[in-house]
């Protein structure tokens, strides 16, 4: 599948006071440690598998919790080429650095495009009790009035195809095989308003004691009325456990 964009980053963002509650949860959720500080950026630390690279970090904000997205392009693709694709779809651009450009979705959701080199994907943490995890998915939580435009921006953006979901308030997009994550796009319900934000999901091959395990991590229990599980991080953010192969 030849896509302009191979890899998925999600970003953790925490204020300061939540930084080092947040590092330890989201190590404890992956089963992967917390690395040092970048180098160049000690805002950031990433979540790093044994076995390949890391897709999921965690950055040092001076505003309230969220989850944004870098969007790693194809080899032979450009930034600056995606930034003006971008802004021709309906994007914002923000400040352009050395090797990523800020941008936000026509529905105010935060994302960067970023320079991309080859990666390996992660496989499952297998747990103590033999259930396995991982990170497998980012949903995009969007009001109902901006549904379609907003499905139709990320639909171009990632060059990614559509596929069927299976509950009618989502639209998924396919990933190429190369990439940690899928992607899911839910409407929210006719009182929800404001911008589109992001939240992550697990895929586990046992429900109830991924749920089991991460409440005893300090994650939260919302809603366990669906297939999936709605949780809070201890910065309030939420997350799903889902059935979804964690391969």
């Amino acid at each position: 599948m030849t896509t302009p964009v191979s890899w998925i980053h999600a970003f953790v963002d925490l204020p300061d006071p939540l930084l080092a509650a947040g590092l330890r949860f989201w190590a404890a959720l992956t089963g992967w440690p917390a690395g040092q500080p970048w180098r160049d950026h000690p805002e950031f630390h990433s979540l790093e598998p044994p076995d390949a690279d890391a897709y999921l970090h965690v950055q040092r904000v001076d505003a309230a919790p969220r989850v944004h997205l870098d969007l790693v392009l194809a080899a032979n693709t450009s930034v600056d080429d995606e930034r003006a694709r971008h802004l021709d779809l309906g994007a914002v651009a923000g400040e352009r650095h050395r090797w990523w450009q800020v941008m936000t979705s026509p529905g105010g959701l935060a994302y960067c495009l970023v320079d991309g080199r080859e990666r390996t994907r992660p496989g499952p943490t297998t747990w103590p009790d033999g259930h396995r995890s991982r990170l497998v998915q980012v949903c995009l939580d969007i009001p109902g009035a901006g549904f379609e435009a907003e499905v139709g921006f990320w639909r171009a953006a990632t060059g990614w195809p559509p596929e069927a979901a299976r509950f009618p308030e989502f639209a998924r997009l396919t990933p190429p095989t190369t990439a940690p994550v899928g992607f899911l796009l839910q409407r929210l319900g006719p009182a929800e308003v404001g911008p589109v934000r992001a939240h992550l999901d697990l895929g586990t091959d046992d429900r109830d004691a991924e749920v089991e395990r991460l409440r005893a991590a300090g994650a939260e229990l919302v809603d366990d009325a669906r297939p999936w599980v709605v949780l809070r991080d201890p910065a309030g953010l939420p997350f799903c456990v889902t059935p979804r192969p964690p391969d």
